[in-house]
């Protein structure tokens, strides 16, 4: 069979609550398509992918692949649903017997409620997607029934029926590489319009699921509260599968450093083996920081890392439930600038009773501290999460409400949304306009012999979203 697989949508539009260039955000592949590629190829069919938060617009390309194609794939995030729904939509309208399957976070966060959002598609996958795009597939030619199928919901008859319940794959060294090839004719690894590392980035997860449990987090229900690690030796030969292909990769794991022991056995043989990689790595927290491992990390070659740092205030990182200490973070973000390490940081503004003082703290430690680039976004109640739990019990939110903005008007808050955002744009211009920042990132540019440094970080500050 030939499968179309599709990534992003149409419209290709942040939310309004994100701010527009992020570096952890549509640079790299979707690695969820690529293992459901490489599960395709495996099974003796084929497969192409359209990614659409690449080359914008790119409707043209899927209405070209569609007459080629016997079953189509999208991938669904929370935030561009209904935009899948009208790509759905419209493939029907050519093709109204070709099936649709969607996947992602979506259909993870709502098993069941996917295939109603997305009126269009045939069958939706929750959790895992490797083994059950095999046996899709299987009952798409009539070799299996889809009753059968571990994790998924599928239409029949205009009704929505649901099969076995979902099956974790526990042991992640089973799952074969994902098929990089697949996107090798897309650019990925740019900031903005700019390549801020080694041009040919491509992406990996060591790790799927994070062991803890931020208040405002719904990982631990796409991860179906698991956390589960790939073996050192096994993330080690996929770096050497890459290696000789690619410029740098980031490492999209939420919490890549949580286990030090694996991070040592990884970053170990990454420098035996030699490795030119720029590595970036997406996810890490404050208190994995340490000299012997940072240190490590620079010979191996991270020249990225993000933290999340949510907020300047210890009582807010209490409610966050967030583990860490100011002090933590400090030593964390300092430490990092010893390394040369590009660091980005996240702040959360808007926790229940967080004031004006609250606010301006937070700023004043992105300030007093040397990131490169800083983003600031609203807090959100999302589905599932313990904010939103609470919150349902309390009856600001309804249980069919997928993500609302701390807000004063939803008593979620001390500050309308606008004002959240308001705080947020504040935020960003006091960050990047001190002289001090300027002066640090061009002599930064200046020693890296990247002029894209310079330029890129400003376009975060020049494009905000809102």
């Amino acid at each position: 069979m030939k499968c179309l697989l599709i990534y992003g949508t149409e419209m290709n539009k942040p939310s309004v609550h994100k701010q527009k260039f992020e570096l952890h955000g549509p640079v790299y592949p979707p690695l969820g398509l690529l293992y459901v590629g490489k599960a395709l190829e495996d099974e003796g069919h084929n497969a192409h992918i359209v990614d659409f938060f690449v080359k914008p617009h790119a409707m043209k390309e899927v209405q070209k692949h569609l007459t080629s194609s016997d079953a189509v794939g999208i991938s669904v995030d929370n935030d561009s649903y209904h935009e899948s729904a009208q790509i759905a939509h419209t493939i029907k309208t050519i093709d109204p017997k070709l099936p649709i399957v969607i996947g992602g976070p979506h259909c993870t966060l709502y098993p069941e409620q996917a295939l109603k959002n997305i009126p269009a598609a045939d069958i939706s996958v929750c959790g895992d997607g490797e083994k059950a795009i095999k046996d899709i597939i299987h009952a798409l030619e009539g070799k299996k029934p889809l009753a059968d199928i571990s994790g998924i919901h599928y239409r029949e008859k205009q009704n929505i029926h649901a099969g076995k319940p979902p099956q974790l794959i526990e042991n992640l060294d089973e799952i074969p590489f994902p098929a990089r090839h697949l996107v090798d004719h897309y650019d990925y690894g740019k900031f903005g319009k700019t390549h801020l590392f080694t041009p040919q980035l491509t992406s990996m997860v060591t790790t799927r699921g994070c062991p803890f449990r931020c208040r405002y987090c719904i990982r631990h229900i796409i991860s179906y509260k698991s956390y589960r690690q790939r073996s050192a030796e096994n993330v080690i030969k996929e770096f050497e599968e890459i290696n000789a292909s690619y410029g740098s990769v980031m490492i999209a794991d939420d919490t890549f450093l949580a286990d030090k022991k694996r991070a040592h056995q990884i970053l170990d043989g990454l420098i035996k083996m030699g490795s030119s990689i720029d590595i970036l790595i997406g996810g890490a927290r404050v208190d994995s920081a340490d000299k012997d491992l940072y240190m490590k990390m620079k010979k191996a070659g991270v020249k990225y890392i993000s933290y999340g740092i949510e907020s300047g205030n210890q009582d807010v990182l209490n409610f966050y439930n967030k583990g860490v200490t100011i002090e933590q973070i400090r030593h964390a973000v300092q430490l990092s600038h010893k390394m040369g390490f590009f660091i980005n940081g996240t702040f959360i503004f808007g926790a229940p009773f967080e004031t004006t003082t609250h606010f301006k703290r937070t700023i004043n430690l992105a300030c007093s501290l040397p990131f490169d680039i800083v983003a600031f976004y609203p807090l959100s109640y999302r589905h599932g999460s313990d904010l939103w739990l609470d919150a349902v019990q309390k009856g600001f939110i309804k249980e069919d409400e997928h993500e609302v903005i701390a807000d004063a008007q939803r008593n979620l808050g001390n500050f309308s949304e606008k004002e959240i955002l308001n705080w947020c744009t504040r935020a960003s211009r006091q960050f990047y306009l001190r002289p001090q920042y300027l002066i640090r990132q061009l002599a930064k540019t200046l020693r890296t012999r990247n002029p894209y440094i310079f330029q890129s970080e400003l376009s975060s500050f020049l494009h905000p979203a809102w």
